[in-house]
């Protein structure tokens, strides 16, 4: 690097030292609560999410800065940021001391989160002073600073038992006043800012800066230090209070105890910058991930009381988990993740050598995002489940599924170098002798041929194959939406079977579907392409048998506990996960003609699954369907018998079915496989996230009133029994999605969302309006009135809102993809419209979560819904502003298509 001819050894040691240096006490400083809070807690009386919120806010600043800090470093120098951080945190610090109300104390600790911006200068500064072959070690070294939070943890329970917690927080500021004076004094600007000076050059603008983010790469390198950063973060603010909590020590002791952790989790940095310049950066995160799992196993598992039911009597034992053990599994958890950081900062300056600030800001941005979000779900975790363990086996998840987001991306990048080698070879090692790509290279049903622009192909051969495809589909993703619904029912009569669940517990129970489903249409946008639309399909919908059966049993013993209900209403995601994939398998079948019909016919008659599980559940709950095999009935007070058993039973002889007519019936289209990062070029697309934003308002919604109606209306009129009825909403949205398409097609799909967007506006108000003279006779009908209005305007801007998308890329891919054949952009843009679909309607189901959600936080804190509903009419004002903004308005970006397209259509005058 000629940027370090004339630096000597002991110029890069000085700057390496006192950038460690600085950074420990920024680390002790961005800590700071993990004491400071559990004395704070007791003395205002905090609960379990205002204590992860107070003890969570420094890491939120400290993580949102780090970006922009990072791109000051680059452009600026690190020297002079880092000083200027060192005294604002050291400012906001000091000023915690006189706070005396919660909200002053997180105003404060707002503040005292620019200590943790600190690092991504740090990187950038110290990074520019060694070559790519020392840059891992050295930036290990620096990343040890986290050693900080042990600092904190030793210390500050002493002075703040002998002179009150004020005093800690006075002196840590002085430290860092201290300690940014030496800096700047002893310290120099690193040797590219120096060069770039002698030159007169400018420093890159903040969009150059910006230009490696759109990378997938750099978002998985994000994910990776969400854990190995964010999650040490996390478990070192909440581990004193882990420690008081489940083996009753006290501060002081949980402080210094919770430094096993701390300790190998910040000073093996060093070593593990050292083996990824020996051994590679991704064998370390290999060995990081697999030992993670196997720490947060076992420490997920919760003490649990076993009785086996022996031949010569019950046979009874225990597991727990001790002090020691727990300690020693930490440690070692702390180690293999200090390993990880310092791996995951190998790659950045190998690979991004001139945008270290704005790539390391980034993942150290997400990194500390991680230390924030945690403790609050946390805490949050802890009030639902009531188990110290929820914590540890949130983390498990998290390694999971970054350790397969990592090897995969590995595999797919050795097949993309080795070709057609690798495609050649057989599944199993076994077969090497007699294996014949001809014969086993792909299974029968696999369309090699499909074009269904061409109208003889279509009409002798891809219209049939097609249809069937589609009429399998249907019924299919009907069952998935019946099953991830389910709750939105079964919540509603849990109290009178003998559950006694506060309302808060049930609208979780209403909502968790929706944010498993939700996440999980992410992952399924991408899955047809990758396994195939027949196989994904059939492994998809026999999934759904496990909901199924365990709704069928829990609900029979009220004594079940509350923590198995949530793991149902997770799995019920399952069904909500399957629209995000059946709509991309079914979007290649085909013609641009007929897409939008086939499109809404499966969308449309699949949300019909709501409303026949909210008309069917409520009848078959009232009789033994079953009979014997079903389980006996709940007895209610006035008499009568429940079966809600059957709520979960009568959908598995028609999964089975369903699973065996997609394996027996469907097929996979050669053409439609892509890999992930074939298919990820869409988070480049601008639109992908705008048509984000507008199918959440239109599909979020449809999803979302649909969960939440049933129980919302019995809540607000409990004398109406609004159970039998609740049906007709997603009942009337599922049919007005699939019989308008032909308005979008007619007027164009932008004009009719705005629109669309316009009447639920004024269905909110009119819903808005007669809850608020509920008491009075005739509100409930009215009440009804307007939902039914608000389901009419979801379903038409469900169909409207696809309608765009496949007409957008076909105008941005040849915009975009110049270099490519008029074939090969129309294939491109079938591609990116079907991926967009898919992962459009993955962000829209989390609808299913926050309506619900939303009523039952507004509920416990205002009383009534109303402040929910006033926020989700300027959430419908913001997506008709964005709708007329982008495309519809004059100028607009489908503004002369639509029009064309209307004036095309309109009746000769």
């Amino acid at each position: 690097m000629r940027e370090l001819d004339g630096v000597t050894h002991g110029e890069q040691s000085r700057a390496l030292w006192l950038s460690t240096v600085a950074f420990t006490v920024c680390f002790a400083v961005w800590t700071i609560f993990s004491i400071l809070g559990v004395q704070i807690k007791n003395d205002l009386g905090l609960s379990e999410a205002q204590f992860g919120l107070l003890i969570g806010t420094p890491i939120l600043t400290g993580s949102l800065s780090r970006l922009v800090l990072g791109i000051w470093s680059d452009q600026h120098g690190g020297r002079v940021v880092f000083v200027a951080v060192m005294v604002l945190a050291a400012i906001a610090t000091f000023l915690l001391s006189w706070a005396q109300s919660y909200e002053m104390m997180l105003l404060a600790a707002l503040g005292v989160g620019l200590a943790g911006g600190s690092f991504a200068v740090g990187v950038a500064y110290v990074s520019r002073w060694y070559p790519t072959e020392q840059q891992g070690t050295a930036l290990g070294i620096f990343g040890a600073g986290n050693v900080g939070a042990a600092v904190t943890k030793f210390l500050a329970p002493f002075v703040m038992v002998a002179f009150g917690w004020t005093v800690v927080a006075q002196v840590w500021a002085v430290a860092l006043l201290v300690t940014a004076a030496v800096f700047w004094f002893t310290t120099k600007d690193d040797p590219a800012l120096r060069r770039r000076r002698e030159r007169g050059e400018k420093a890159q603008s903040t969009f150059l800066q910006l230009e490696p983010l759109k990378n997938q790469q750099v978002w998985r390198f994000s994910l990776y230090y969400f854990f190995v950063f964010g999650g040490f973060v996390a478990l070192a603010l909440w581990l004193p209070h882990y420690l008081v909590g489940v083996y009753g020590v006290d501060i002081r002791m949980a402080g210094m105890l919770a430094a096993f952790f701390s300790v190998p989790a910040s000073l093996f940095r060093a070593y593990g910058g050292h083996l990824a310049d020996r051994r590679g950066a991704r064998t370390v995160m290999y060995w990081t991930f697999g030992f993670s799992l196997i720490c947060l196993f076992m420490l997920s598992y919760p003490e649990t009381d076993y009785i086996i039911h022996g031949i010569h009597g019950p046979i009874i034992f225990s597991t727990s988990m001790g002090l020691l053990p727990f300690l020693a599994v930490i440690f070692t958890l702390g180690f293999f993740m200090s390993l990880g950081k310092a791996a995951v900062y190998k790659h950045i300056p190998v690979y991004y050598p001139g945008h270290v600030g704005a790539v390391g800001g980034l993942v150290g941005m997400i990194g500390g995002l991680g230390g924030f979000v945690l403790p609050i779900i946390f805490g949050v975790l802890l009030d639902l489940t009531g188990v110290w363990t929820s914590s540890f086996a949130l983390l498990f998840l998290v390694v999971a599924a970054s350790l397969a987001w990592m090897h995969f991306s590995i595999r797919a990048m050795e097949r993309a170098a080795a070709g057609a080698v690798v495609e050649a070879l057989p599944s199993f090692p076994e077969l090497q002798t007699i294996h014949k790509p001809a014969i086993h290279g792909r299974p029968p049903r696999i369309l090699e041929d499909w074009r269904p622009e061409d109208d003889s192909f279509w009409v002798n051969t891809g219209s049939r194959i097609a249809k069937r495809n589609l009429w399998i589909s249907i019924p299919c993703l009907l069952l998935a939406f019946s099953v991830w619904m389910v709750w939105s029912v079964v919540v509603a009569k849990l109290p009178s079977i003998g559950f006694t669940y506060t309302t808060d517990q049930l609208f979780w129970l209403a909502a968790l579907p929706g944010v498993s489903g939700a996440t999980l249409r992410i992952f399924y946008s991408f899955m047809v392409p990758i396994f195939g639309g027949r196989l994904w399909t059939t492994l998809s919908t026999a999934s759904l048998l496990v909901p199924a059966f365990g709704i069928g049993y829990a609900v029979q013993d009220p004594g079940t506990p509350y923590l198995i209900f949530l793991v149902l209403a997770l799995l019920c995601g399952l069904g909500g996960g399957n629209f995000a994939s059946s709509m991309a398998n079914i979007s290649f079948f085909f013609p641009k003609a007929q897409k939008g019909n086939a499109l809404a016919l499966n969308a449309g008659l699949g949300n019909l699954g709501v409303s026949v599980m909210q008309f069917l559940v409520p009848l078959v709950i009232t009789a033994g369907v079953f009979g014997a095999i079903g389980g006996e009935p709940a007895a209610l007070s006035d008499g009568s018998m429940l079966w809600v058993q059957n709520a979960g039973f009568v959908w598995v002889p028609f999964l089975i079915l369903a699973t065996l007519a997609a394996w027996s019936g469907m097929n996979d289209i050669a053409s439609a496989r892509a890999s992930f990062r074939e298919q990820a070029v869409i988070f480049q697309r601008k639109h992908n996230w705008i048509m984000c934003l507008l199918y959440t308002g239109t599909f979020g919604s449809f999803i979302g009133y649909s969960a939440g109606f049933p129980l919302l209306a019995k809540t607000q009129f409990p004398e109406v029994d609004s159970l039998k009825l609740v049906f007709l909403g997603p009942l009337v949205g599922a049919l007005s999605r699939a019989a308008t398409g032909w308005i979008s097609d007619r007027y164009g799909g932008a004009r009719v969302t705005f629109w669309t967007f316009g009447l639920m506006i004024a269905a909110v108000a009119g819903v808005l309006w007669f809850l608020g003279i509920k008491e009075q006779p005739g509100a409930f009908w009215g009440f009804f009135a307007m939902f039914m209005v608000l389901f009419l305007a979801t379903g038409v801007g469900n169909a409207s809102t696809f309608q765009m998308i496949p007409i957008i890329m076909r105008r941005e891919v040849p915009r975009l993809m110049p270099e490519l054949g008029a074939r090969d952009q129309l294939r491109q843009a079938e591609r990116e419209s079907a991926a967009i679909i898919a992962f459009t309607s993955a962000i829209a189901a989390y609808g299913a979560f926050f309506i619900p959600k939303a009523y039952g936080s507004s509920i416990a804190l205002t009383g009534g819904p109303q402040a929910a509903l006033w926020g989700f009419m300027v959430f419908y004002l913001v997506c008709a502003f964005v709708t007329w903004a982008v495309y519809t308005r004059k100028g607009g970006e489908l503004y002369e298509t639509e029009r064309g397209l209307h004036a095309a259509t309109a009746p000769a005058e």
